[in-house]
C-alpha cells in the first residue's frame, strides 16, 4: 500500500511523533494506521522507560476544588521549557481533577485512575514519548474544610490549600497566601517534631552557655530563644504577611477561626537537581558522532 502524505499527517496528529518515525511505522505495518499507532505506542513506551532514570525536578503544581474539598498535585518534568507547554499543563490539571473526582487511596491508585479513556500512567508514558522528556506524577493530597477552603497558587510553582473551621473564604485565602510566602513547618507547637525541638534546644543552650552569664540567666535565655524559634516555624506564631504587627494566630482568633490543616507544595523541593555542564555535553556528543 502506498504511504501517502495524508496518511503520515494523520498518524502524526494522533501520536505527536516525528514525520520520519510515522512514515517508518506505516511502512512496517503496510499502511495500516491502527497497527502503526499501536506500534508507535509500544516503541514510545520503550522510550519512556529509557528516560525514567533522568532527573525531573521542574514541573507544575495544580489545584482542583469542589466546595470545601480540594486536591493539590505536583507533576515533574526535566525542563522549565516543557512545563510551559500546553500538553504538559493540561496533563497536570487532569491529574489534579482526576484525584479530586476519583479520591484515590494512594499514588499507585491515582496512576491507575482513568484520564479521558486512558490511565494516568499510560497517559504519562505517551506524553514522554511525544515530548521526549522524563515526567513523574510525584505527589498529591486532599484537604477537606469544616467551614472554608482557601487555595492559592503563586505562579505555577507553589501551591497551598488551607482548611478552616470558622472564618470565611477570604480569610482562608489570606492564610493560604501567607503559607505560600512564609512556609511554616506546621500549624502550632504540637506539630513540631520532637527531634527538631531537641536539636534546636541543644543549639541555643550551647550558644547561651557561651555568654558566661549565671545559670539562671542562661535558662531564661534558652527559653526565650526557644519561644522565638516556635514563633518562626509555626503558622500561628508567624507575623501575618499583610499586617506584620499581628500574628496569624491573633488574626484567626479575632475571626473565631482555626486552621485544621494545610498543604504547601513547591515544585522540585527535596529533589536533588543534576548540575549540567553544557559545554562538556556538546563535546561528548561531538566525540560520540
Amino acid at each position: 500500500m502506498a504511504i501517502t502524505a495524508a496518511l503520515v499527517k494523520e498518524l502524526r496528529e494522533r501520536t505527536g511523533a516525528g514525520m520520519m518515525e510515522c512514515k517508518k511505522a506505516l511502512v512496517e505495518t503496510n499502511g495500516d494506521i491502527e497497527a502503526a499507532a499501536d506500534l508507535m505506542r509500544k516503541t514510545g513506551l520503550a522510550k519512556a522507560d529509557k528516560k525514567a532514570g533522568r532527573i525531573a525536578a521542574e514541573g507544575l503544581v495544580a489545584i482542583a476544588t469542589d466546595g470545601n474539598r480540594g486536591v493539590i498535585a505536583e507533576v515533574n518534568c526535566e525542563t522549565d521549557f516543557v512545563s510551559k507547554g500546553d500538553d504538559f499543563k493540561a496533563f497536570v490539571q487532569g491529574v489534579a481533577d482526576t484525584a479530586l473526582a476519583a479520591r484515590p487511596a494512594d499514588l499507585d491508585a491515582l496512576l491507575a485512575a482513568d484520564l479521558t479513556g486512558t490511565s494516568i500512567e499510560d497517559t504519562r508514558k505517551n506524553l514522554i514519548a511525544k515530548i521526549g522528556e522524563n515526567m513523574s506524577v510525584r505527589r498529591f493530597a486532599e484537604v477537606t474544610a469544616d467551614t472554608a477552603l482557601g487555595v492559592y497558587l503563586h505562579g505555577t510553582r507553589i501551591g497551598v490549600v488551607v482548611a478552616l473551621s470558622g472564618g470565611n473564604e477570604d480569610l482562608a485565602r489570606d492564610v493560604a497566601m501567607h503559607v505560600a510566602a512564609s512556609n511554616p513547618m506546621c500549624i502550632d507547637e504540637s506539630g513540631i517534631p520532637a527531634e527538631s525541638l531537641a536539636k534546636e534546644r541543644e543549639i541555643v543552650t550551647a550558644q547561651a552557655a557561651e555568654s558566661g552569664k549565671p545559670e539562671n540567666i542562661v535558662e531564661k535565655m534558652v527559653e526565650g530563644r526557644m519561644k522565638k524559634y516556635v514563633g518562626e516555624v509555626t503558622l500561628i506564631g508567624q507575623p501575618f504577611i499583610k499586617d506584620p504587627d499581628t500574628t496569624v494566630g491573633k488574626l484567626l482568633a479575632a475571626a473565631k477561626a482555626t486552621v485544621t490543616s494545610f498543604v504547601r507544595y513547591e515544585v522540585g523541593e527535596g529533589i536533588e537537581k543534576k548540575q549540567e555542564d553544557f559545554a562538556a555535553e556538546v563535546m561528548a556528543q561531538v566525540k560520540g558522532s
